[in-house]
């Protein structure tokens, strides 16, 4: 049985631990905080990324910063002071790609692998086998890594070269910045028909005007349910800042973005940094008719 290494135990990180025990693999992890989740599925908590590392076959890495990931990769006990020749890391965090690059470096001069890997979907989707998992780097590698991701996705995706993975990503939180957008306008002027705003959302998931993000969060709008963040403002509006850094980059203009971006500017103004995405269509309600600002 193979032995899969977590090191990044949160919203993302547990959920799949837990598919990745239920798939039948052992996994061992490390996070800086309480390791009670991972215990509790059957886990085993670690003192260290240099301890996963020596007890795991494959890692996988999901943190939630540039300098969480400098510490577990190079940090006295981390991942170079661990793992061997061969080895595989998988980081599914989004970071600039020169940020994944130094890591790499770093890791290979131990004759070590990483792999450069996203997640698309919320931590609900995650849990539900429901996200995707896009994937890129060294060939061989990736297809070693495939039946571990198959544990806890069933759609993944390899693009080639190393890098390429946050593209995709990037172009996928595009929709879904704009999807959000979109649903909240939509539920906005439903509160304003006088419809029975569930009794739309139902005709509306049924029908060609659907999408994931309407499906998930407009039920979220007509309850104003905001609190806890699937996926903050504050969270998207930095996937908005490296999008439109990327399309620059590209010389590809972003015009429903950039009106988004403003509305997202504007919640995070009136204190809604912290909440779910879906507090989008409050900031579109307070607008007058015919405004965007």
């Amino acid at each position: 049985m193979r032995t899969i290494g977590v090191i990044g135990l949160g919203k993302i990180g547990m959920p799949i631990a837990e598919l990745l025990l239920k798939s039948g693999f052992n996994v061992v992890g490390f996070r800086r905080s309480a390791m009670d989740a991972l215990q509790a599925a059957g886990g085993t908590p670690l003192g260290s990324p240099a301890e996963v590392a020596r007890q795991a076959d494959i890692i996988l890495s999901c943190l939630p910063s540039e300098a969480a990931l400098d510490e577990v990769v190079s940090g006295p006990q981390g991942l170079l002071h661990g793992m061997r020749a061969g080895q595989i890391c998988l980081e599914l965090g989004t970071y600039p790609t020169i940020v994944k690059e130094r890591q790499r470096e770093r890791l290979a001069q131990i004759g070590a692998i990483f792999l450069d890997g996203e997640i698309s979907g919320t931590p609900g989707m995650v849990a539900a086998r429901k996200s995707a998992v896009y994937i890129s780097g060294d060939a061989e590698a990736c297809e070693s890594a495939r039946p571990v991701i198959a544990g806890f996705s069933d759609a993944c995706f390899y693009f080639g070269a190393f890098g390429s993975s946050i593209k995709v990503k990037l172009i996928a939180n595009l929709l879904v910045t704009l999807n959000v957008t979109a649903a909240g306008e939509a539920m906005a002027l439903a509160r304003e028909t006088g419809i029975d705003p569930h009794a739309i959302i139902q005709a509306v998931t049924s029908g060609a005007g659907n999408s994931t993000q309407f499906a998930i969060r407009a039920p979220w709008m007509v309850d104003r349910k905001f609190l806890p963040a699937q996926g903050s403002i504050e969270l998207v509006s930095h996937y908005q800042k490296a999008i439109k850094d990327m399309a620059t980059d590209l010389g590809v203009a972003t015009p429903m973005l950039d009106k988004t971006i403003e509305l997202f500017n504007k919640a995070m103004a009136d204190g809604l940094g912290g909440h779910d995405v879906a507090a989008i269509t409050e900031v579109i309600v307070g607008l007058p008719p015919g405004g965007t600002s």
